[in-house]
C-alpha cells in the first residue's frame, strides 16, 4: 500500500451544489493554491452525515478564516445535494460546495470506496496549497467526526507548514509549545 501522506490530490472533474449558487462544476485545479478539506461521507438522507455536515457549517467560518475551503464529497448526484438541502434545515445552512461523484472515481482515488455498497466511507483529507495530503483519516461509518479536532489538526498542519523545523506534540493546540526536534530531545520528552 503506497503511503498517502504527501501524495497529490487526484485529478477530478465534478459538478456540486453550492447554496446561492445552485450547480456548479468543481475540478482539481480550482483548489490548487489553497488549503483544502475533502470530506467524504456515505449518502444524503441519512442518520449521522448531517450531525457532521452540520457541524462542519457550526466552524465554516473559522476554516475560512484560516484559509482553508471545505468540500464535502458523497455518491450522490447534485440534484440529490440540493434536494436535501430544501428538505432539511440543517443541511440548507451549509454554505460549502457539495461534490457530487455519482461514479465513485474521487472516493475509489481517496481509498474510501465501498464498492459493494456504493458508498463511501467517513474520510477526512487535508490538502496542502500545492496539493499535497497533509492529514488523511478514513473511519467506519458508525463514527462521527468533530470539527473541532479538525480545526486543530489544521492549525498544526499550517504551523509545522510554516515552521519546517517544528513538531506538534500530542494535543498541541495553537499558541502552545511546541517541539524542535534535534539529538538534543531524544529521550528527554
Amino acid at each position: 500500500m503506497t503511503p498517502i501522506i504527501n501524495s497529490i490530490m487526484p485529478g477530478f472533474k465534478l459538478q456540486a451544489y453550492r447554496k446561492g449558487e445552485g450547480f456548479v462544476t468543481v475540478t482539481n485545479e480550482d483548489l490548487k493554491g489553497k488549503w483544502a478539506v475533502l470530506l467524504f461521507y456515505p449518502a444524503d438522507f441519512t442518520f449521522v452525515c448531517p450531525t457532521e455536515l452540520a457541524d462542519m457549517a457550526d466552524n465554516y467560518e473559522e476554516f475560512k478564516r484560516l484559509g482553508v475551503e471545505i468540500y464535502s464529497v458523497s455518491t450522490d448526484t447534485h440534484f440529490v445535494h440540493k434536494a436535501w438541502a430544501d428538505a432539511s434545515e440543517k443541511i440548507n445552512g451549509i454554505q460549502y460546495t457539495m461534490l457530487a461523484d455519482p461514479t465513485g472515481n474521487l472516493c475509489r482515488a481517496m481509498g474510501v470506496m465501498i464498492e459493494e455498497e456504493g458508498l463511501a466511507y467517513r474520510g477526512t483529507f487535508l490538502f496542502d496549497p500545492e496539493g499535497k495530503v497533509k492529514v488523511a483519516e478514513i473511519h467506519d461509518n458508525g463514527i462521527g467526526r468533530d470539527a473541532s479536532e479538525l480545526l486543530r489538526k489544521v492549525k498544526a498542519a499550517q504551523f509545522v507548514t510554516a515552521h519546517p523545523d517544528a513538531a506538534c506534540p500530542a494535543k498541541w493546540k495553537e499558541g502552545d509549545a511546541f517541539l524542535k526536534p534535534s539529538i538534543d530531545l531524544v529521550g528527554k520528552i
